[in-house]
């Protein structure tokens, strides 16, 4: 597969997934009640009122003395939003090639929590039922900020719960300058 049919995949990923969750909140769906994410790696289940819009990688400009994690800031659809790479906030960042990072997605945090960011995530996995996991043993790993409950998939993958809404509110995430 060439570079250019990999990025018309991952636009068209990009708007299915716009548009299943634009349908999962006016329909009133409660079956998708997760938008699953990679990045540096890892599973993540993000609850779906806390994501907003996605967006293709877009350049950004970036921001001195901010931490390793900020990567700067960008104009999406004409808002300013702050650019945060999500391993890197997390304790597990990654080294990125060009083509990796233009493989990344944004994932706006939603503006009901009065944040203007969006996240970096490697990869879009789609949206989940609750239905489809269960509680796993294993427990979270103590540097993740805003973290909930390990689950288990019927594959047996592993995801952590990511509440954005306890992460923006945590002194790392506030604490954007070194």
């Amino acid at each position: 597969m060439g570079v250019g049919r990999s990025k018309q995949s991952l636009q068209e990923l990009q708007a299915r997934l716009a548009e299943r969750l634009l349908a999962a909140r006016t329909d009133g769906v409660d079956s998708a009640q997760w938008l699953a994410v990679q990045a540096g790696g890892r599973n993540y289940l993000v609850p779906l009122a806390q994501a907003g819009e996605i967006f293709p990688w877009a350049g950004l400009q970036s921001v001195p003395y901010a931490q390793a994690w900020f990567w700067g800031v960008a104009s999406l659809r004409g808002d300013l939003l702050g650019v945060i790479d999500l391993a890197g906030l997390l304790g597990h960042p990654v080294e990125r090639s060009q083509q990796a990072l233009a493989e990344t997605s944004l994932l706006v945090i939603n503006p009901a929590l009065q944040v203007n960011a969006a996240l970096v995530v490697d990869r879009l996995l789609g949206l989940r039922n609750g239905d489809a996991l269960h509680a796993s043993p294993q427990t979270q790993p103590e540097s993740v900020h805003g973290s909930g409950r390990m689950w288990c998939d019927e594959q047996g993958l592993q995801w952590q719960e990511l509440n954005l809404q306890t992460l923006v509110q945590t002194p790392e995430f506030l604490r954007v300058s070194q």
